[in-house]
């Protein structure tokens, strides 16, 4: 008896929506909750509407357009090794030859 199963070919692959990689979906979809909260702060403190689609548009499109540039410079662990990168020190130093030449092989 032979059965048909249906193969998954995107096992261990990262997430992709529409050119997002991994962590920038997150990225994308937290600020714009943020924007809808901004949003409905502006409208509920009394700021004109229009003003206020015309704040929120301007970041939304700021946003997309940072978010979507960051996913194809960095890919999606570039942007983790550039922030790893950052904690890396300038040079060690070392006072004496000690620590070299006991290493063993």
């Amino acid at each position: 008896m032979s059965s048909v199963y249906q193969i998954n070919k995107g096992i261990n692959k990262a997430i992709e929506f529409k050119g997002l990689k991994a962590q920038y979906i997150t990225y994308l979809a937290v600020g714009l909750v943020a924007l809808l909260i901004a949003f409905a702060v502006l409208y509920i403190s009394g700021v004109n509407t229009y003003l206020c689609i015309i704040l929120v548009g301007g970041s939304g499109t700021a946003l997309v357009m940072t978010v979507f540039r960051m996913s194809h410079k960095y890919g999606q662990y570039g942007l983790l090794k550039k922030n790893a990168k950052r904690s890396l020190p300038d040079y060690l130093k070392f006072r004496s030859r000690k620590l070299f030449t006991h290493l063993k092989k």
